[in-house]
């Protein structure tokens, strides 16, 4: 995967500022069914947040580089237990993809 221009960052950014976390890691960490539904939603969406639960920073940023890496995604921004996540879609739905429907957002 190309790396993101600071334009596109940036332009990332504002649209994942609108979204809600739709996949949660918790204390069981990176499962199946975890895997199956953040695939699911990068392919939806293209642009998601993730919410990784934990107070240990190092065991956090740990499970993060391995959601990185399972997925294929490319994080755009991490704040916190938040990441925004970007992965281009094979094939864009209109009707779920992010970057479609918060594309007024593009001024």
């Amino acid at each position: 995967m190309s790396a993101l221009s600071t334009q596109e960052r940036k332009r990332l950014r504002r649209i994942g500022h609108e979204l809600n976390p739709v996949v949660m890691l918790g204390n069981h960490g990176l499962s199946d069914g975890v895997i199956e539904e953040l695939h699911r939603a990068l392919a939806d969406h293209e642009l998601i947040k993730v919410k990784v639960a934990g107070e240990d920073r190092e065991l956090r940023q740990t499970l993060i580089d391995s959601v990185v890496s399972v997925s294929g995604a490319e994080v755009v921004q991490q704040v916190g237990k938040i990441i925004l996540m970007y992965k281009k879609a094979e094939k864009r739905n209109v009707h779920l993809s992010n970057l479609v429907r918060f594309a007024h957002l593009d001024d």
